[in-house]
Order: C-alpha cells, then sequence, then structure tokens
C-alpha cells in the first residue's frame, strides 16, 4: 500500500523526521530512505541501535513508534494522493472480475484512512494488516494471511510491491511478485528476487498480465 497504491513515503519520512527531532537525532531524507518498507517499531528500533537517546516520558521506543504513526495518519489523511497508475491497475482488475487485497504492513488504522483517501473501497475485496499476523514483513504472514481470507492459494496471487522488505514478503509467501520500486533504489539488487520488475505501475498492461501468469505452473484462480 504505502509507496504502491499511494505516495505516502514523503509523509512517513516527514513525520519520522519530526518526532526523531525531539529526542535529538536529526535526521535527512536520505537517512529517513534507507528504512523505506521497514514496519514503525523496527524503524525505530534501528535507529535507536545506531543513535541511542535518552529514554524518558513521551521518548520510549514505543512511544516514539506511536507518535510517528499518528503523525503519519494525519499527514496521509490529509495530503496523499494516489501513486501514477494505481487507480489503473485497481480497475484493471475489477474488469476482469479477480479478487484485490491489500496486503500492508502498516496498522489497519491507517489502511481504512488510505483506502477513503483513494476512495477505493469499492475496488477492493478485503485489506489485511501485517500487525494482525504474528510476524510483519518481510515475514511471509500477511501475504498468507490475505491470500487465506481470500480463499485462494498465495501461489495463485500476484503481489506487487515497492520496497525489498515487501518483495522478500510476497516471494517468500509463494506469490508472483511484482517489483515496483521508486526512482531512489530502482537498481538494488535486493529486487532481483522479483518475477518481474515494473518503473511504475503505469507500465501494467494485458500484455504483462499474460506473461506473469505463464510463470507458475497452477493456473489462476
Amino acid at each position: 500500500m504505502d509507496g504502491l497504491l499511494v505516495d505516502s513515503e514523503p509523509h512517513w519520512r516527514a513525520a519520522e523526521r519530526a518526532v526523531f527531532d525531539t529526542v535529538g537525532l536529526f535526521l535527512t531524507d536520505d537517512q529517513c530512505k534507507q528504512t523505506t518498507g521497514m514496519p514503525i517499531p523496527a524503524v525505530v528500533n534501528y535507529w535507536y541501535l545506531r543513535h541511542p537517546w535518552a529514554e524518558g516520558p513521551g521518548a520510549t521506543l514505543g512511544e516514539i513508534a506511536d507518535r510517528i504513526t499518528e503523525g503519519a495518519h494525519e499527514r496521509i489523511g490529509a495530503l496523499a494522493q494516489p501513486m501514477p497508475g494505481a487507480i489503473d491497475a485497481l480497475n484493471f482488475f475489477n474488469e476482469r472480475d479477480i479478487p484485490v487485497a491489500i496486503a500492508s504492513a502498516s496498522p489497519m488504522s491507517l489502511i481504512e484512512v488510505v483506502i477513503d483517501r483513494l476512495a477505493i473501497r469499492d475496488r477492493l475485496t478485503l485489506w489485511h494488516s501485517a500487525t494482525l499476523e504474528a510476524n510483519n514483513k518481510p515475514a511471509p504472514d500477511v501475504y498468507w494471511g490475505a491470500a487465506r481470507r481470500l480463499g485462494v492459494n498465495a501461489a495463485n496471487c500476484i503481489a506487487f510491491e515497492d520496497s525489498g522488505s515487501g518483495v522478500l514478503s510476497a516471494h517468500s509467501a509463494g506469490t508472483i511478485t511484482v517489483a515496483v520500486p521508486a526512482d531512489f533504489e530502482r537498481d538494488d539488487p535486493k529486487f532481483a528476487i522479483a518475477d518481474m520488475k515494473l518503473n511504475a505501475l503505469t507500465d501494467w498492461s494485458p500484455d504483462l498480465f499474460a506473461a506473469l501468469i505463464k510463470l507458475k505452473p497452477t493456473p489462476i484462480d
């Protein structure tokens, strides 16, 4: 969802920088990009291990994560826009009566914010958060959970992901995996495990769909 359907990553980074500033950790935007796709508790832990701050009221790791999430909620709900090609990609599957699910590392509350911000509720079959599973991305749990709720095998699903963590999650779940990386990391080797890599969702087409479903021996449900 984040960075794939909705242009939310700049808002996450802005929220991270604003909250980390309060504990004396002054990150650049490029530094924040190092943790793209990681769940927020993992982001907070990542930076605490490298630049520990004095924990106190409002500054524990859990509180910092909550404050970042709250700030991102506010910014995304008010400002975020769909990624190029995102709505057309949803329409592509809707027109073919293929179920569509969100499988996100973000909490369900933020998923709801994005769905309402983009007005895509009627284009989705369901939405599922990795925070409801035992393990968040890059573990495969959220994709297995989403497939189970759809009533299909994960091997019969196509997963679109913009982050390395998400690609690893989808690939580990056994899905057909399409990477749509951001410009700043498009050539990173971590995306090599994907079955296909797109510059943007605007590249998605019937021909690419036909090519993808030939990659798996099991027919698409």
